[in-house]
């Protein structure tokens, strides 16, 4: 009964993180959104779940996301069949996998769980960063009359551009989400300890 419970509220969670994925405040001309909270739900479940099953959901996401990859015209972005690849693994899967770390500080209560999703969501950022400096390697103008030769500074400043605001939208949404006393009764059990 209690991986049937985990199964159901890993699928409801994946699904609210893959219906607010859909909805981008902002979108970066080469990838790269402001989401309205997509990546709450699954820090959510790994904070009530533990990291074993955040990764597994994360993973799934990552799938998810990798699919709108392709609908966006990933195939047709001329890459090499090896940097195919390494986007493939880098964009998508590891950097939507490793959400699921935002458990990880899950005892530690407020603290933790903003820590958590910060962690999480820094990773993601890195892995973005990585892939930019590996595969992309791009340079240039980036807003208006700014451009850059280096792309280590490109990718910092291009990722961070969309990264940073998914940061701080979705730790205020926690913030709120997370000081809702059902919503700490829910990721606490009765004696204060995180659930399993």
């Amino acid at each position: 009964m209690k991986k049937t419970k985990i199964l159901v509220e890993g699928a409801i969670m994946l699904a609210l993180a893959t219906v607010l994925s859909f909805i981008r405040i902002i979108h970066l001309p080469w990838g790269g959104s402001v989401t309205l909270l997509s990546m709450l739900p699954l820090a959510i479940f790994s904070i009530r779940r533990g990291l074993k099953a955040g990764f597994a959901v994360s993973f799934l996401f990552s799938m998810i996301q990798f699919a709108q990859g392709i609908n966006d015209g990933l195939f047709g972005w001329g890459l090499t069949p090896g940097m195919l690849i390494a986007c493939i693994l880098l964009d998508y899967i590891l950097a939507f996998s490793v959400l699921g770390i935002s458990g990880i500080f899950r005892k530690k209560r407020m603290a933790g769980w903003l820590g958590g999703i910060t962690l999480a969501i820094f990773l993601r950022f890195f892995i973005h960063f990585l892939s930019g400096v590996i595969i992309w390697k791009s340079v240039g103008s980036l807003w208006g009359d700014f451009t850059t030769d280096n792309y280590y500074v490109y990718s910092i400043l291009y990722n961070g551009a969309y990264m940073l605001p998914e940061l701080i939208f979705t730790l205020i949404g926690a913030m709120a989400l997370l000081s809702v006393r059902q919503t700490e009764r829910l990721l606490l059990s009765e004696d204060g300890k995180p659930l399993t």
